[in-house]
């Protein structure tokens, strides 16, 4: 007769319990499969990009930190993601008085002048929500978040999103567009 050994039932849960960590700490799903999402850049003329085709632009990368209109703070998380300047070349380029219209599926829109295409313009806070001086910000659509896709609970798979390259520095919550699917170029 072979002799049985016995597991015991708090190490056996625990091993359960391991499994469905790690299982959930990796990330399956390959990049470029993720998600079936456009973006239509409008100006000259209009363009449709995929998600695959947004990745493969030249990419920024820093910290996001923003504060909502009622006070609760969002951050700090690392992004990445294609400059709003370069999507703004992408459609034709703008003036410095023309607009940029940043729009979401859900209805959601935010316009930005071109000072703030190039991260001006912005207030700036610290972790106690002080106003204090900005440091250089850039505005870039994210698809990345701490090396991952942007979760769509988190606005992605595609938001707007203000960094910088310190991870204290924080910034009005508004202009954050969620579920980014169109940048339109309008000439003034």
């Amino acid at each position: 007769m072979i002799p049985v050994r016995r597991i015991s039932l708090p190490l056996i849960l625990m091993l359960i319990g391991s499994l469905v960590l790690v299982s959930g700490c990796i990330d399956t799903t390959p990049p470029d499969d993720y998600p079936a999402w456009n973006l239509t850049l409008v100006g000259d003329g209009e363009t449709v990009l995929t998600h695959p085709e947004i990745r493969a632009l030249p990419a920024a990368e820093g910290y996001g930190y923003s504060v909502s209109t009622v006070g609760i703070k969002h951050g700090p998380n690392h992004y990445r993601g294609v400059l709003l300047a370069d999507l703004v070349q992408a459609a034709g380029g703008a003036e410095e008085n023309d607009l940029i219209y940043v729009s979401a599926e859900d209805g959601y829109l935010w316009v930005f002048g071109m000072d703030q295409v190039r991260g001006e313009g912005f207030f700036t806070f610290d972790e106690n929500l002080k106003e204090v001086p900005p440091p250089p910000l850039r505005v870039i659509l994210a698809y990345e978040q701490d090396k991952r896709p942007l979760p769509l609970d988190e606005g992605g798979p595609l938001r707007l999103i203000i960094i910088t390259e310190s991870p204290d520095v924080i910034t009005e919550g508004s202009p954050w567009v969620k579920w980014v699917d169109r940048v339109e170029v309008q000439k003034r």
